[in-house]
């Protein structure tokens, strides 16, 4: 797309973008891992460049969490999008969080929409607008032509300036001497890549095996609610380069040593109104017959305000 050359809008926002350079080169600097994830991604897709730096316009590729019907993630999807995409969505784990996976649903949405667009604008403004909408537009005005960039549609006004900002970041990144800014490299080891995690593992654990923050993990892996890494819902870990081999040899380690990957570390959880032993388990994705254990439980009946013990007594 013509990002530099699509009008006196884009380049006023592109300034504004980059009104305090060493600001903007630090927080393009913060989120270098997932802009250069997405990279690949979309370069495997064939999706045109400028939507690398969607996450950017959505959310400054932040993962941002949300509650009920609102949108979430740094692709800012919406619960009723998620489902549509194959993305779980539930009290334990937002698959709108899970950045492989998310990016992998948006890259597919945005061939499907080039496909049936041929446009890359049209396929921004269906993104943000919906596809819907953009087809009962098109029943009415036709395709929009090359000139102007920013096409003269009946849209809102939060949809033509989603295109704008798309448009002004990319211009940014395209021509960064234009606006007296540098554009930071990334070290290889701080590309992010995936680990396949076999069994139920607790993020504190998985953090000691790779050598890294508990609370970087949780970041990097946010669609995970709670405090385990339930593998029914996602059978990786989403961790840096260089600390990738690391906790993937730990890994295989305890699975060839029978040690209980699985094994959460203990913590206690105090029963809640709605609560149930299964619905305990999969929120700390263990076994029922485990909790059962770990507290000496005969039956199935809990009692609000309880105390259960997760994870074996050390």
């Amino acid at each position: 797309m013509p990002d530099c050359e699509a009008g006196p809008a884009v380049l006023a926002r592109a300034r504004r973008y980059t009104r305090y350079p060493k600001q903007f080169e630090s927080q393009l600097r913060a989120v270098l891992p997932r802009l250069a994830y997405v990279q690949q991604a979309a370069a495997r897709y064939g999706i045109a460049g400028e939507f690398v730096l969607l996450p950017w316009v959505e959310s400054h590729f932040r993962p941002l969490t949300s509650r009920h019907n609102r949108p979430a993630g740094m692709w800012q999807i919406m619960p009723i999008t998620a489902g549509a995409m194959g993305l779980r969505v539930d009290g334990h784990y937002d698959g709108r969080l899970n950045v492989p996976a998310a990016t992998d649903a948006v890259m597919k949405l945005l061939k499907q929409y080039h496909a049936q667009f041929h446009d890359w604008r049209v396929a921004d403004y269906a993104y943000n607008a919906g596809e819907f909408t953009i087809r009962r537009i098109i029943q009415r005005h036709g395709l929009p032509g090359a000139k102007p960039v920013i096409p003269r549609w009946p849209v809102r006004k939060a949809t033509r300036k989603h295109l704008i900002k798309l448009l002004a970041i990319a211009c940014v990144v395209r021509e960064p001497a234009r606006f007296h800014v540098s554009l930071p490299a990334l070290p290889g080891g701080q590309h992010l890549v995936t680990v396949k995690v076999t069994h139920p593992i607790s993020m504190t654990m998985a953090a000691r095996h790779a050598g890294m923050p508990t609370k970087k993990l949780k970041r990097l892996n946010s669609a995970f609610r709670g405090s385990m890494v339930d593998t029914r819902a996602s059978p990786y870990l989403l961790v840096p380069k260089r600390h990738a081999r690391q906790l993937r040899e730990a890994l295989l380690e305890r699975n060839r040593d029978g040690t209980p990957a699985m094994a959460p570390t203990p913590t206690t959880h105090r029963v809640k109104r709605g609560d149930s032993l299964w619905k305990i388990a999969r929120q700390y994705a263990v076994q029922v017959s485990q909790l059962k254990r770990w507290n000496h439980l005969q039956g199935d009946t809990l009692k609000i305000g309880q105390a259960l013990l997760v994870g074996a007594p050390q």
